[in-house]
């Protein structure tokens, strides 16, 4: 996927079979290169209490999500969300295989 500007949902699943909690983005592609894929986003709607515990919950407990892209094939990638302080969403796609300890986004930069 080259460039998105719209709406996608964020799944967390907690297996390939439990789909635990639905987000609906709105969601604008801000990098694409060949292996990697981010993006920034809101939630669509201003999460209500028990949305924002579940949410909480959620990305304290793993902050990895299927953003689900509207459309036919339901074309999906796998991130890691970063919420900053004014709701804003940070998502970097997940490399096939998980990140090296050089490249996680959990760690500093060694050389900013």
């Amino acid at each position: 996927m080259d460039r998105f500007v719209g709406q996608a949902s964020l799944e967390w699943w907690a297996n390939h079979a439990m789909c635990l909690e639905k987000y609906a983005i709105d969601v604008t592609n801000t990098f694409h290169r060949a292996s990697m894929w981010q993006a920034t986003g809101r939630h669509t709607h201003v999460l209500d209490t028990t949305q924002r515990e579940g949410w909480d919950f959620l990305m304290e407990m793993d902050p990895y999500f299927s953003v689900v892209f509207p459309g036919e094939d339901n074309s999906r990638i796998f991130v890691r969300v970063v919420e900053a302080e004014d709701g804003t969403l940070t998502l970097m796609e997940v490399p096939k295989g998980g990140w090296s300890d050089e490249q996680h986004p959990d760690l500093p930069e060694l050389n900013p």
